[in-house]
């Protein structure tokens, strides 16, 4: 079956999410419609759908141009299967003592190594994005230094691939959150892939808002792997929840966003104590000071 995308961009939150509304009484109608802010400071927002039918191009034009938005972009994708697809391109990422691999790599597992299964089918949080992959380094670099934690929180944490890390290396007290239950399904279906179920708390939570969270604190490594917008807002809870000398490790953050992450971080008690980019992004070691 044929997939069409439309896509578009403009200008304030309001008007995307009524261009949003609008586009889903079209007809044909869309079979999902998405909204979401471009997170590189320019202020658009993009607006898209998918359609099974071709999507009336005049009907998108005079939604185009009711809400000031950019001409549509419509696309015919191809037919793919995707997990295969990905699987292909997924090769296993080696972050220092940290192996993440796919069932289908299994033969692939190198000796002296810590082994994390991800499917493929569950993309993000592979370790193939910069931004994971990061936090994996992050830690290995910790454990280099002779850091040890006992209390651990991975918050938004996706596979809770970083949990697990974790899980593998220090016995104790580990939470993954996330503000999606899907994620924390996905999280618990990990765990058990892995042989760890039981190893790491999994609770729906947006931040730290959750009793469990709360009755572990205070924590020697919290994981942040978001984006700015919410890593800033989080910045007094973290600090509320991490011991003087421990560290958090956080990442989502573009290059050139990644100063003024530092700048609120050492506003709530923090020193920075290493900073690492991977491609255009970068993650953050922060050390909770006395």
């Amino acid at each position: 079956m044929p997939t069409f995308t439309a896509l578009t961009t403009l200008t304030g939150k309001k008007s995307a999410e009524g261009l949003g509304e609008a586009m889903e009484r079209l007809d044909p109608e869309p079979t999902g419609v998405g909204v979401f802010e471009v997170e590189d400071g320019s202020g658009l927002w993009e607006v898209g759908g998918y359609f099974t039918e071709t999507p009336d191009e005049t009907a998108l034009a005079v939604l185009a141009a009711a809400f000031e938005a950019k001409p549509f972009v419509v696309s015919e994708l191809p037919e793919t299967d995707w997990v295969a697809h990905v699987r292909r391109e997924l090769a296993p990422v080696e972050a220092g003592r940290f192996f993440v691999y796919g069932s289908h790599d299994a033969d692939k597992l190198p000796e002296g190594r810590i082994p994390l299964l991800i499917e493929a089918a569950m993309a993000f949080g592979t370790g193939h994005h910069g931004t994971t992959l990061g936090c994996l380094k992050a830690l290995d670099h910790l454990l280099n230094d002779g850091f040890t934690a006992t209390k651990v929180a991975d918050i938004g944490c996706g596979t809770a691939v970083l949990a697990m890390a974790a899980a593998r290396v220090w016995e104790g007290e580990i939470i993954a959150s996330d503000i999606d239950q899907v994620a924390v399904d996905v999280a618990e279906a990990n765990l058990k892939a892995n042989g760890m179920a039981g190893e790491v708390r999994c609770v729906e939570a947006a931040g730290f808002d959750h009793p469990e969270l709360g009755a572990i604190a205070p924590y020697d490594l919290i994981f942040a792997n978001i984006l700015k917008g919410p890593l800033v807002a989080l910045a007094p809870e973290i600090a509320a929840n991490l011991r003087v000398g421990g560290y958090a490790v956080l990442s989502g953050i573009l290059n050139e966003q990644a100063d003024d992450v530092v700048s609120v971080y050492l506003q709530n008690g923090f020193n920075l104590a290493r900073k690492d980019q991977i491609g255009e992004w970068t993650t953050l070691i922060l050390s909770k000071q006395g």
